[in-house]
């Protein structure tokens, strides 16, 4: 009969005290316990989710697709990206994903999905559309110019980026004409805030938001605009130096816009008439973008 040391039989015995003593003795104590136990009463059972095959799965979310179903399809979608992580099924999964939420409005999520591919498979044949989609979900969401334009934005950026990365792909014709329509919707903003400081003769104020949109948005329809307005503020300030510059400059690109009829008669009410520095800014603003304009030629 095996030795049972003194020592180790008494922690034992000390143990087992301790134990039925947490137990009130019983049963009874234990259930108290499980009575402040708030997942004493749940019941786990293991679920075998059977392997569903991924030609299958992708099947199904083309289904839904087809029938508008666009969160059934994106749930599709993502079931096959997991379980067939790393693999080609992966990839096609992950950018179904950001076409499902695009077509279904989730643009957020179809943004967040786009990344993630482009992430993943930065030089796949399909990056160009993934960044389509990532483009397109901002510029989906672009608000009316009266609100802020942190969207604009965005969408410019990814837009921009399409046509730099991707410049032969089929998307780049598209993503130039949204830039057009981009960039004009950031100037309209930049003149709205414009016209406010030029109301309340805040013309400082006014000078630099109309300034922004003859030197970034130059091709956009809201320039001339900008040049009649800058040679209001500037002949209110008393620079009439820049007032007959913006004048001149905008007879000089757009010599049959009303823009340019107001900016005339204003100057000639003051005994002026539109002639151009060469070291303004607006002349020189203007040179950049012809010049930028012949190199461009030249490259074709």
């Amino acid at each position: 009969m095996p030795f049972a040391h003194p020592l180790r039989a008494a922690k034992v015995t000390v143990l087992r005290t301790a134990l039925l003593a947490a137990c009130g003795l019983g049963l009874a104590g234990c259930d108290a316990i499980d009575s402040i136990n708030p997942f004493a009463n749940e019941k786990y059972k293991t679920e075998i989710v059977p392997d569903v095959p991924a030609d299958k799965l992708y099947s199904q979310g083309l289904g839904k697709l087809e029938d508008r179903d666009y969160e059934g399809a994106t749930k599709r979608f993502e079931d096959l990206d997991k379980q067939y992580a790393y693999s080609d099924w992966s990839r096609k999964a992950v950018l179904m994903t950001a076409y499902s939420n695009y077509e279904g409005g989730r643009y957020e999520d179809a943004i967040t999905a786009s990344k993630r591919y482009l992430q993943r498979h930065p030089g796949s044949k399909d990056a160009a559309y993934a960044q389509y989609l990532l483009a397109m979900s901002h510029y989906k969401q672009i608000p009316d110019v009266t609100r802020d334009q942190d969207r604009s934005e965005k969408a410019l950026v990814a837009l921009t980026e399409l046509v730099q990365k991707y410049p032969t792909s089929e998307y780049a014709a598209d993503a130039k004409a949204k830039i057009q329509i981009t960039r004009d919707q950031l100037a309209g903003k930049e003149m709205e805030i414009g016209r406010y400081y030029l109301e309340r003769r805040n013309f400082p104020a006014a000078i630099n938001r109309f300034r922004d949109v003859v030197s970034k948005y130059q091709t956009t329809r809201h320039v001339e605009e900008a040049l009649e307005r800058l040679a209001e503020a500037y002949m209110a300030l008393g620079i009439t130096g820049e007032a007959q510059t913006a004048a001149a400059v905008l007879g000089h690109n757009f010599p049959d816009s009303p823009w340019y009829k107001d900016a005339f008669n204003l100057l000639q009410s003051g005994g002026l008439q539109p002639r151009e520095e060469k070291a303004s800014w607006i002349s020189k603003a203007f040179r950049g973008v012809i010049g930028m304009d012949t190199r461009t030629a030249e490259a074709q």
